[in-house]
Order: C-alpha cells, then structure tokens, then sequence
C-alpha cells in the first residue's frame, strides 16, 4: 500500500524539520508535593488545552494541516509521573464544540473517566474547564483522548500519551515511544470532512491514507549499533490496525496495555497494535554502523507497505554484545480473579456489512438492518445498538466478585473491544487457554473470535465497553457494564 503518493518524495525533509522521532513532545510538570514514604502520593500537575491548530503532518511543499490537538502539539504533549503519584490535570477547552478525557486504561475512580453525561458533564466550548486528579495505581504506558464525538475529534489530531514510570525499570540505553496514527488527507495534505459515513461505519473504519509516528510521515529514525531500546508504541489510529515487522531485529514484548507480560517474541514475527493497545518492546539494535533495517506494516492482506527505517550512525557500536540485563518488568496490583468459581456473561459482537445480522434493537424497538442503517446504526452488542453514553447496563457485576465474560465476534470484521476501568486477564481464545494470560484493557477480535476475558469487578460505577474502531462504536458496538 502506498501510505500517501503526494508526500513519498517529502519524508526525509519532515523529518529534519521534526528534529526525529525518538519521542514524543513532553511538558515539564508541576510537582505540588514531594515524595512521602507511607505518606499522601506526590500530586504532578499539567494543563492541558484542547483546541484548533496547525501540524506540519506532510512538511514542504504542502501546507500545514489544519488539526484539533492539546496545547498545539500533534500528537498531545507526553503527560509523565511514577507509579502511586496522584495526576491532576487541568483541562480547558477552546474548541467550538463540547469534550471530555478519557484516561485510556488507567484504573481510576468512575468520576474522572471522561465519559460525557456517564460519569461528568461535557467540557462546555469556548472556555470550559475541568479537573482530573486521580491515583496512578499501575506503571505502564497510556493515553488519553475525548469522548465526545470521537471519531471526529480524535480523527482530528486529539490524543495524547501518558506514561507512569516504574519504581525501578528496566535497565535500557533509551525509552522511546512511537504514536502510531493515521489520516484521510486531500491532496491539499488538508483533512476530508467524511467523518460519519455508512461506508466507514460498515465496514472496516475510517482507515486513512497517511501514516504518521510522533506527528509526522517519517522516513527514518536514528539509532545506534549495540544499544537496547524500550519501544512503547501506542495506537491512537481510529481504526487501522498495525502489524509491524522489525526486519533484521528481534523485538522482545514486556508488556501490553501497559500491564507487564512474561518477555517473548511477538507471534509469526509481527506486532499486532490494534487501535487503542499500547505495546511495549525491548529490542537490541544489533545492526552494525551505516545500515539501513526497514519495518514494515503486514497487517491487511495485499496493502504492505514500509512505514520507516531504523538507520544506523557511523558511531562505533555501544556494545559488541547485547546488554546482560533483564527485561521482565514488575507485576502491577492488579487483583487476580477466581477464574473457576466466576460467575459468567456473554456479550455477542453482531451487525456490519457481509454479516449475518438482519436488524436490532435502535431506541427501544426492533428495526431492520436497513432502517437501523437509516439512523446510523450498523452495530449491536447483545442485539442492541446503542449510540449514547447513558443506556441501561448490559448487565450488573456485584462489587468484588470474580468474572468471566465470552466475547463472540459474529460479524465479518475486526473488533478491538475495551472495557473501561479495568484490566482483564485474557484467559481463552477460540477454547484453548492464552499461553501468557495477559492482562489487557482492550481485546482484538477476528471475524467468528471467541474470546474470554476475566477480572474481579473491584471498581463500582458504570463504565463503557466499546469496539475502538471509533465508526463502530458511534454506529452502535457501545454498551455500559456496572458494578455496584
């Protein structure tokens, strides 16, 4: 696949003019308080300003692209703080429009998860504010974005990263992070207005035709001979998947979703990235000086394409041997569900074009496919499409007990389903047991997947689960779990 034609011969100009793509923007925070032990967690503050902009996606000749982003950066600036800090952040919205942060996979309390008129009110337009401040139980990478509209406004450059920091990481010579991203560019490199069409809504999403990392269409990104990397990619594409073929390299998984997961090498070679997950990569950079090691995106049959190079220096190698070292990181308190004795729900993923699905419930009455279609509506979860944040729960999870949820993928596409306020363990996979059981915050399923996730629901309060590919879930593929 082409990634843009009217931008191939611009990469290399963009990305000196983006100074890399090493990492993400980072703003400096404010510490309120010093670290206490056995004392109130350290408080780090930042701001954060959502509003209309410009981003150098394609550089010269074209245009700046004009964009939505936090405090004029696309991506947002990199939020960073330590495990067991408290985050507050201070959001001002000067967008002609409501929005609200949702605070991707963090396990925090129901009220700053960023879901409008479920858990707050929407972050009025022109001068609304709100305060998030919350405690960051688990180390791991993450993100934060609206939800509100947010196909539009993410597809629009709204999202941002947000990393907590272990006590004591993992020994690596750099820690560097790769947003992932996509857009629909005209060939003005100006962003099409198609936002919300049935086409992208029934069928695989609204996939761009321009990939960026860091906010940018990258030709390479430097490295050096014998370093170790910690790569944290993160997708905050609105619906493309990524498969990433390290050419030549030997990437090594440490984590996903920002939870910790016992080292190994990622299956049949690629790393799978769907929309929303974040993983996490020690990769040892055994080319020599000078080479060239292309990566590759695999994932959609036929539409291969390269997405950067990692480029050697002419510096002499850091090491003639990999670091001795080790990799695995510390688990997170996450609690462990009692698999054998959960109580036990399934959610059934119907609708989509190629489906088997003839209609659904859309507003409290059966309706065809065609007339839910008619209204937006193309998805259903349990038969129903639902394209508010406030329906009726799927179902009840009594406050501290453990379990089990049977996700069944019964359309013809890729679902990437995200539980708020949660980590699960994925624990089966099309009746055999996941080999790692890794915890996760967001699931992909293939078509016909049968997927079980576990967890003890220790988090009261209602909390969305959703498919990520964004057109989806507006187009119905959204319901509410509670816990009480």
């Amino acid at each position: 696949m082409s990634i843009d034609r009217i931008v191939s011969q611009r990469r290399r100009a963009v990305l000196r003019a983006a100074g890399g793509l090493a990492v993400g923007a980072v703003i400096a925070p404010s510490l309120l308080m010093a670290p206490a032990q056995g004392a109130t967690p350290r408080v780090v503050e930042y701001r954060l300003r959502a509003g209309p902009g410009k981003a150098a996606l394609v550089g010269p000749p074209h245009s700046d692209t004009a964009v939505w982003s936090y405090n004029a950066q696309v991506p947002g600036p990199t939020l960073r703080a330590r495990q067991g800090d408290r985050l507050r952040v201070v959001v001002e919205n000067a967008l002609a429009e409501d929005t609200t942060v949702h605070w991707h996979g963090v396990r925090l309390p129901n009220a700053m998860d960023g879901v409008p008129y479920l858990t707050q009110p929407p972050i009025a337009a022109i001068g609304g504010g709100f305060v998030y401040e919350f405690d960051l139980p688990d180390a791991g990478t993450y993100w934060y974005h609206p939800h509100v509209r947010s196909s539009e406004q993410i597809g629009r450059g709204l999202s941002g990263t947000l990393i907590v920091d272990e006590h004591a990481p993992i020994r690596v010579d750099r820690d560097v992070t790769w947003v992932l991203d996509d857009w629909r560019l005209e060939r003005s490199a100006q962003i099409r207005s198609d936002f919300g069409n049935m086409m992208d809504a029934t069928h695989a999403g609204r996939l761009g035709n321009t990939v960026t990392i860091n906010g940018v269409v990258p030709d390479s990104d430097n490295v050096r001979a014998g370093e170790r990397i910690r790569l944290r990619l993160v997708n905050v594409a609105n619906a493309r998947i990524f498969a990433l073929d390290f050419a030549g390299h030997e990437p090594r998984v440490v984590a996903i979703d920002g939870q910790p997961v016992e080292p190994h090498a990622p299956e049949g070679g690629r790393v799978v990235v769907a929309p929303a997950m974040r993983v996490d990569l020690v990769i040892d950079m055994a080319g020599r000086p000078g080479e060239r090691h292309a990566v590759y995106d695999r994932y959609y049959p036929r539409q291969h394409y390269r997405v950067l190079d990692l480029a050697y220096t002419n510096e002499p190698p850091l090491r003639e041997s990999p670091l001795d070292a080790p990799i695995r990181l510390p688990a997170n308190p996450v609690p462990e569900p009692d698999v054998a004795n959960a109580k036990r729900h399934r959610v059934l993923l119907g609708g989509g074009m190629m489906g088997r699905m003839m209609g659904g419930m859309t507003g409290g009455r059966m309706m065809s496919m065609r007339d839910m279609m008619g209204r937006g509506m193309a998805w259903t979860l349990n038969g129903v499409a639902e394209n508010g944040h406030t329906p009726a729960p799927m179902f009840t999870l009594a406050r501290g007990r453990s379990y089990v949820i049977e996700l069944v993928n019964d359309t013809a596409w890729d679902h990437p389903m995200h539980l708020h306020g949660y980590a699960f363990r994925v624990v089966t996979r099309n009746g055999a047991p996941t080999r790692r059981r890794p915890w996760q915050d967001t699931v992909l399923l293939s078509p016909e997947d049968r997927v079980e996730i576990a967890f003890v629901a220790d988090n009261p309060g209602d909390w969305m689960f959703h498919c990520h590919i964004l057109e989806h879930m507006a187009a119905g593929m959204m319901g509410i779990v509670r816990v009480a």
